[in-house]
């Protein structure tokens, strides 16, 4: 907006009731969460609790970000995130907190295949994000050919593999184990979370796990067994790797704006925040399309997506708005199938496959949501299913429109699974940019975006491009987030930066 259109186009909201302005003294202390998806309304779930008046601001129409609930044919669905990881205790503490407990649930099946080398073959066991510790379960899947076993069982006897700081996890096991482990298992796995080139993902930042045996280990698939036998140690009770939510994960982030709003906070959406100023106390905010609500605050959480932040970072934060210019994203699609029952083969077992691209399809996944999940399979004469399409770098398929994208899907079905069933309805979710990118070098940048953002008091980020992009992880950083910021929302604000 230009200078002279501020004179009359902003107004400033004075209503104390509805804690948009700043405290004063005496008064309790204002943050505002700019972003509700779920790291951000996590965020403002967090600072509630240490007292503060919290504003959560949403440009767009809902709230959720990529946890979106919906429905298709009558039927509760998913149209983003589908689960959690449960043996992180973030995201489902969050929904206990929220009062979900009842409503988590495991997976009523685990089972998954991989569609490759022309067939359907099981998810081979033994393995860590596709790195194999048992050749002998690799072998019998199928998965590779005789070569690609071969060079697969060779890595133990292969000198150490320097890997420095940070590698690639592709190129790391590729060395190690070959191409084939990476095209035909790595890939997939990793590519369901990122959406992403393994040969290009972070192995320090998207499996630290794995990055921290490998080097310490001199055969890379010891340090997998040496994963596997960590966590065979686990007490029994540790539960499911995974957990949904009956009625859909969708549902985790509207409970969590309903506590916000039982503990008082106000939750707007449509409201593009156009600016963030540092004030002499603290900070204002320039919200809205139209005329241009001013909303000043003590503390502000940024839980957006990396092209907004580094917009409204841009005059404070330069070296933050730089580095977050630099983080690229991943878009993808998800297409959600309903089929009557009484029409599909009996080859829809289990919970689904992944496709490696090496096989040239079209689809990169498919969930059978009716076997996965006992909620979603209650109903007796309909089945749910979902494919995903789109990966970084090869997204030309998004182009398609929402009808080519069931076709290709339904293609695939066909020859993944002898599906030659017409869906009852169906429905196509894009998620545009919906990925941030994990590459070499990406903790090293995360860590320089917050040490600019520390320089300004009362102001932290959160959300999936810095920590990891699942959903605990998520809540993790907004809690990070919110905590740094508690000090001076329950005492002295800090001192001023210079005004922008």
């Amino acid at each position: 907006m230009r200078e002279a259109d501020r004179d009359t186009d902003i107004r400033t909201d004075t209503g104390t009731d509805t804690g948009a302005r700043r405290a004063g003294p005496g008064t309790t202390p204002h943050a505002v969460v700019i972003g509700a998806g779920i790291a951000g309304l996590a965020a403002a779930h967090r600072l509630l609790a240490t007292g503060a008046r919290v504003t959560v601001l949403e440009a767009g129409p809902r709230l959720g970000g990529k946890l979106y609930a919906g429905e298709l044919a009558g039927l509760p669905v998913d149209l983003g995130a589908e689960s959690v990881l449960a043996r992180r205790p973030e995201a489902v503490d969050l929904a206990r907190a929220v009062g979900l407990a009842d409503a988590l649930q495991a997976p009523a099946t685990a089972t998954a295949s991989l569609w490759t080398r022309g067939a359907l073959r099981p998810m081979p066991r033994g393995h860590v994000m596709g790195v194999p510790g048992d050749l002998d379960l690799l072998a019998a899947s199928g998965v590779l050919s005789a070569e690609g076993l071969a060079r697969a069982g060779a890595e133990a006897d292969l000198a150490p593999t320097e890997i420095g700081e940070d590698v690639a996890i592709g190129a790391y096991v590729a060395a190690r184990m070959g191409r084939e482990v990476v095209d035909r298992l790595v890939e997939p796995l990793l590519g369901g979370v990122y959406a992403g080139d393994p040969y290009r993902i972070s192995m320090r930042a998207a499996v630290p796990a794995l990055f921290d045996v490998a080097r310490t280990h001199t055969s890379l698939g010891e340090g997998v067994r040496e994963l596997q036998r960590r966590a065979a140690a686990q007490p029994q009770g540790a539960g499911p790797v995974f957990a949904g939510i009956e009625g859909g994960i969708g549902r985790l982030p509207l409970a969590v704006a309903d506590a916000c709003r039982a503990a008082g906070a106000r939750i707007l959406t449509g409201s593009p925040v156009r600016e963030l100023r540092r004030g002499p106390d603290g900070w204002q905010l320039l919200v809205g399309d139209g005329a241009v609500e001013v909303i000043e605050a003590d503390a502000v959480v940024l839980a957006t997506p990396a092209g907004p932040a580094a917009g409204l970072l841009e005059r404070l934060a330069p070296a933050a708005a730089t580095e977050l210019r630099g983080i690229e994203y991943a878009s993808m699609a998800l297409v959600t199938l309903a089929f009557r029952r009484s029409e599909l083969p009996p080859t829809l077992t289990g919970s689904g496959f992944l496709v490696p691209p090496v096989d040239g399809r079209t689809i990169k996944a498919s969930t059978f949501s009716s076997n996965k999940w006992a909620w979603s399979g209650a109903d007796p004469g309909l089945f749910l299913l979902r494919t995903s399409v789109g990966r970084h770098g090869d997204e030309a398929v998004l182009a398609r429109d929402d009808a080519e994208l069931v076709g290709v899907s339904l293609a695939d079905l066909g020859e993944a699974v002898g599906l030659t069933a017409r869906p009852v309805a169906s429905a196509v979710t894009r998620w545009d940019g919906g990925l941030p990118q994990y590459p070499v070098g990406h903790m090293e940048r995360v860590a320089r975006i917050r040490t600019a953002v520390a320089a300004l008091p009362g102001l932290a980020v959160c959300g999936a491009l810095y920590d990891g992009v699942g959903i605990p992880a998520c809540v993790a950083s907004a809690t990070r987030a919110a905590d740094a910021l508690a000090p001076g929302l329950t005492g002295a604000f800090g001192t001023p930066g210079t005004e922008h």
